[in-house]
């Protein structure tokens, strides 16, 4: 055991805990008028995912990366089941339904599936590398990614759907898809949300349901947009931000906070919290530690001793990247509000210990590339 922790990533751990207990302190402070008499309510069980998500990180840091190659059809199939559930059982919370109830407590399976499906596509795309033509594989990647990504749209969760799609293309990336597939991609998708956003709804067919055209329509036409209605969300969150100055404002002071102007402040708009109250300093040093996390992450793409660990470790970079992304694009109007939650800050069970467990593998594929006695997998 002692030769195992030394050759796990203790800076990737530590970057991972960082960012984990910074998030605990901004929810905290951000909801404790949320709930009247319990001004710890979001807090302590924050405290508690982030606790369950640290013991899932280190267990799934145990098991060998072959281990979990060689169930990954159990994985995908775990992955569409659990998603078709939700059809059939799953609570609807702000017109999404995504959640299935298991006791007192909300599961989201289209969170863990962001990993799952990482560590079963990869495993798929390794089995058939080299035999398989490149263009086949590109297109059977895309199929297998496409189902789940399209049953999760249909929840509707057009944000984690992206997520899918982001993943789909780091790991088509890394395992060396040629250009051409790329931009072939890039013709099909602007074709698809032409489809989605003009023909479509001009027939009288609308894919996205109502909130989700507002959101675009605010992203895409924000001097046109009410700025109490359809653009509420986003026009309160650069008010945050904006105030925030270089040093921040101070718990007291973040009053777009305290005040409850902001909206969903210890979910979707986190980040907007981070810059009211602690300024551009907080929030350059908040996206410094997702940056070194990261880069961690792309050491373990390079150190990888198969295909198939470099590849996850690829998906897993990408997804934290992508949301990373988004989610602070969306509160600074550079990207449309999706609802993708910012990695390991914003309040919530599922995707706070999704976070953890996909840190939990690329630390397994990190301390099991430094073991010579670990045999090569291609």
């Amino acid at each position: 055991m002692p030769a195992f922790v030394r050759r796990l990533d203790l800076l990737m751990i530590a970057t991972a805990l960082a960012i984990s207990a910074f998030g605990l302190w901004i929810i905290r402070n951000a909801t404790r008028h949320d709930v009247p008499g319990q001004p710890t309510y979001y807090y302590d069980r924050q405290f508690v995912y982030v606790v369950v998500g640290i013991v899932a990180m280190l267990v799934i840091a145990l098991i060998p990366p072959r281990v979990m190659r060689k169930y990954h059809w159990f994985l995908y199939a775990f992955v569409l089941g659990t998603t078709l559930v939700v059809f059939a059982v799953g609570s609807t919370v702000n017109g999404g339904q995504r959640w299935i109830n298991v006791g007192p407590l909300q599961f989201q399976p289209s969170e863990f599936g962001k990993l799952l499906l990482i560590v079963s596509l990869a495993a798929f795309l390794a089995e058939r590398r080299g035999q398989t033509s490149p263009g086949r594989l590109t297109l059977m990647a895309l199929v297998y990614m496409g189902l789940p990504a399209l049953l999760v749209f249909a929840e509707p969760d057009f944000g984690t759907a992206l997520v899918y799609t982001a993943v789909a293309l780091t790991i088509l990336f890394v395992l060396g898809a040629p250009w051409r597939h790329f931009a072939w991609m890039g013709l099909i998708f602007a074709v698809a949300m032409a489809m989605i956003f003009s023909i479509l709804p001009s027939a009288g067919v609308h894919v996205l349901k109502s909130y989700q055209q507002s959101r675009l329509t605010a992203f895409l036409h924000p001097n046109q947009t009410d700025p109490q209605g359809n653009g509420y969300h986003l026009t309160q969150s650069m008010i945050a931000i904006g105030q925030g100055g270089v040093d921040g404002k101070g718990v007291a002071g973040a009053t777009q906070t305290q005040l409850d102007y902001l909206p969903e402040h210890a979910t979707d708009f986190i980040f907007s919290v981070v810059g009211e109250e602690r300024g551009f300093i907080g929030a350059a040093w908040l996206i410094a530690l997702y940056m070194l996390l990261v880069w961690r992450g792309l050491r373990v793409i390079t150190i990888s001793r198969s295909t198939f660990g470099s590849l996850v470790a690829a998906g897993v970079v990408g997804m934290l990247l992508f949301q990373v992304f988004v989610n602070i694009g969306m509160t600074i109007g550079i990207a449309p509000i999706t609802g993708i939650p910012l990695p390991f800050m914003s309040f919530g069970g599922s995707h706070m210990v999704a976070d953890l467990m996909a840190v939990g593998v690329l630390l397994s594929i990190h301390a099991h590339a430094l073991d010579d006695t670990d045999p090569v997998r291609v």
